[in-house]
């Protein structure tokens, strides 16, 4: 399962939840199920991967001492948390991919 280079932007999905036409989802793999588990599938990889980038974010704030009374507020890390905290979570963008058709799945049945 892979999807297209574009991927989804982050930005342009809805971060509301909306009712779904589960027959909807059902047509596009023949097997409701079926679809839920692709869904699941490429949800994972976006909130590994939003994970990861988060945390090379933010890693470029990270100071090593061994006090907790020099922490120090940094506004750039602020706003950066900001933004992946407004983002649609995983679940949805994975959603919203499925729905226009840019997730590629197949499966693999097994040879007689």
């Amino acid at each position: 399962m892979s999807t297209n280079k574009k991927g989804t932007n982050p930005a342009s999905v809805n971060p509301l939840i909306e009712t779904l036409d589960v027959m909807a989802l059902k047509n596009k793999t023949g097997n409701l199920y079926e679809s839920i588990a692709v869904l699941a599938r490429r949800s994972n990889q976006i909130a590994v991967n939003t994970k990861e980038e988060l945390q090379k974010r933010l890693d470029d704030f990270s100071q090593h001492t061994d006090t907790m009374e020099e922490v120090q507020e940094n506004k750039e890390q602020i706003e950066i948390s900001r933004i992946y905290e407004r983002m649609a979570n995983a679940p949805l963008q994975a959603l919203t991919e499925f729905k226009e058709n840019r997730i590629f799945h197949r499966i693999n049945k097994p040879q007689p």
